[in-house]
């Protein structure tokens, strides 16, 4: 059987969609994998240890911590390191003045920033849900910010009540921005992965949109395959929206877009340091003008043509983030289970290997029914 794909061409210097027919695409993994976005954060708040319970309770394969950096050199789990959003530091007087605005990334963003605090300080703060316009502020004020040490002990827990090792998959926020700072994440996170037993043969899977330190930790991993010194540990490439770029190559005045990369030649460029390449979900399948999903492209074929597994983000269970066809009702805060499995069976059907979802529950409910 025979679908269309859409072929990224470039003409006259602008980047066009061709419609061209190829052959169905099939994962190159012996198994599909769950990846749960900052564990199960469509149910607990982001990257605290009861989300990423949730999401091992609830199936998932890997969980993923964001790691930033706190002023005494200590990796932690958040998305962004400005956590004014996540915690509740704003409403801590003791913390008022150090509320400031910074460049982060080429973008001035307001706030409270995790370099700007201790660890222990930071441990005084609890997280808060991030979106809570869509998603439950039950649990605000339970939890606190964990380090990657404390994740790692409690995943190695974890797994053992499960019987079954489950992988971590931390990815290195603002690589060029924590450096400039003189608090590199890349030699911290190596050496706390091989302090902990569980690391040294547990899945682990480092993840960055930057393409530096990713080159920089192949390297210090001694290469690909049979000549990894640590072959439990793998590299992921994440990639933005097309015309967007990689920090570090916007900090050293370079061309490269992440439209470049998703091109046969990038992607054979990426395959020559990383593992997988982690794209947003709509440049796998993009959605049409009205909102639906449209025909998926030819990235997974030529990922796979390149060696490179596809780890996806990010599936989401309300209606507000999926394709118009899969919504429930009109109403964008729904929370849409059958949506949100049909969403991710589509994209199974085109063929990647792995995938984030807010919801691991769901998408074992979504391997399982395939």
């Amino acid at each position: 059987m025979t679908r269309l794909c859409l072929i990224p061409l470039v003409l006259a210097g602008m980047l066009v969609m061709s419609v061209s027919v190829c052959a169905a695409e099939k994962p190159i993994t012996a198994r599909v994998l769950v990846i749960g976005h900052r564990g199960a954060s469509a149910l607990r708040p982001e990257h605290t240890l009861a989300s990423y319970g949730k999401a091992i309770a609830d199936g998932a394969d890997f969980v993923e911590p964001d790691l930033v950096m706190t002023k005494d050199g200590v990796p932690v789990a958040r998305h962004e390191n400005e956590i004014g959003g996540t915690t509740d530091v704003a409403s801590h007087p003791e913390f008022a003045a150090r509320k400031t605005t910074k460049l982060i990334d080429g973008v001035d963003v307001t706030g409270w920033f995790t370099e700007d605090f201790t660890l222990a300080e930071l441990k005084t703060l609890r997280a808060r849900e991030r979106l809570p316009q869509l998603r439950s502020t039950k649990y605000d004020g339970e939890f606190q910010i964990p380090t990657l040490d404390e994740i790692i002990d409690f995943v190695a827990a974890e797994s053992a009540v499960a019987g079954h090792p489950v992988g971590i998959i931390p990815e290195i926020k603002h690589g060029t921005y924590f450096q400039k700072l003189d608090l590199p994440m890349e030699d911290k996170v190596l050496a706390i992965l091989a302090a902990h037993t569980y690391t040294h043969t547990a899945p682990v899977e480092i993840q960055s949109f930057e393409i530096a330190n990713l080159r920089y930790l192949r390297g210090k991993l001694g290469g690909k395959g049979a000549q990894n010194s640590r072959p439990n540990i793998r590299l992921l490439q994440l990639l933005g929206d097309a015309k967007e770029q990689t920090y570090d190559v916007v900090v050293a005045g370079g061309k490269l877009t992440f439209a470049d990369m998703m091109r046969p030649a990038g992607l054979r460029d990426i395959a020559t340091y990383a593992d997988a390449i982690g794209p947003n979900i709509r440049s796998i399948i993009p959605l049409a003008a009205d909102g639906t999903l449209g025909q998926p492209s030819a990235l997974v074929h030529d990922a796979h043509a390149a060696g490179l597994e596809l780890h996806p983000y990010t599936f989401r269970p309300e209606n507000f983030f999926q394709a118009k066809n899969f919504w429930q009702g009109t109403d964008p805060k729904t929370f849409n289970a059958n949506g949100s499995v049909a969403e991710m069976r589509a994209y199974l059907d085109a063929g990647i290997d792995a995938f984030f979802t807010d919801d691991p529950a769901l998408g074992r409910q979504a391997l399982d029914q395939r």
